[in-house]
């Protein structure tokens, strides 16, 4: 299942980051730059639905697919956030609450399934609801400008990251919860 095209979708949602990232480093003016990194993201986030859509309408479903791909939406959301940090559209506490987070629950979970406790972790709306306002929020600020003469994309970027920083505290507390009985077993 290393090759099937929903893992490939993944693998170029990984491939893809350095070209958001590297677009910031063109020679290009700041409108331009802003407007291409909008859309390869946009593009990019798509295939999450897209690949998981093709795992489930295929038969492709794989643990490694499993795996890979809240990697490369990880992956793709710290770059994103790094890249808005240096361009000071995002607060380093913000960046500091979502990367710190996926760290600390990607590090849990990894310790849950040695344990033979996955389950008590695994995925669960709040989480998905981060994701989903991570993912909207990123490309408004990515764009930084006026969305058809009317919609100010950092505004709206930056209260959406804000409910994300929410949601991310939110699930972070409730995978803890989760996990406590088992870590509370573990530790006595």
């Amino acid at each position: 299942m290393f090759f099937t095209i929903p893992t490939l979708l993944t693998w170029a949602r990984i491939v893809a980051i350095p070209l958001i990232v590297g677009v910031f480093h063109l020679p290009i003016d700041a409108p331009t730059r802003n407007l291409i990194a909008t859309v390869l993201f946009v593009t990019v986030a798509l295939t999450d639905w897209l690949d998981g859509y093709l795992a489930r309408r295929l038969n492709q479903t794989s643990s490694f697919g499993a795996f890979l791909d809240p990697v490369a939406d990880k992956f793709l959301v710290c770059a994103s956030l790094l890249v808005l940090l240096e361009l000071q559209r995002v607060s380093a506490l913000f960046a500091l609450v979502i990367i710190g987070r996926e760290i600390a629950i990607s590090a849990l979970r990894e310790w849950m399934a040695q344990i033979g406790a996955a389950k008590s972790v695994a995925v669960h709306m709040v989480g998905k609801l981060k994701t989903t306002a991570q993912m909207v929020a990123i490309p408004f600020l990515l764009f930084d400008g006026r969305l058809f003469g009317l919609i100010d994309t950092r505004l709206w970027g930056q209260w959406l990251l804000a409910v994300a920083v929410v949601l991310t505290v939110w699930s972070m507390v409730y995978y803890l919860q989760k996990a406590l009985p088992e870590i509370r077993a573990r530790v006595e």
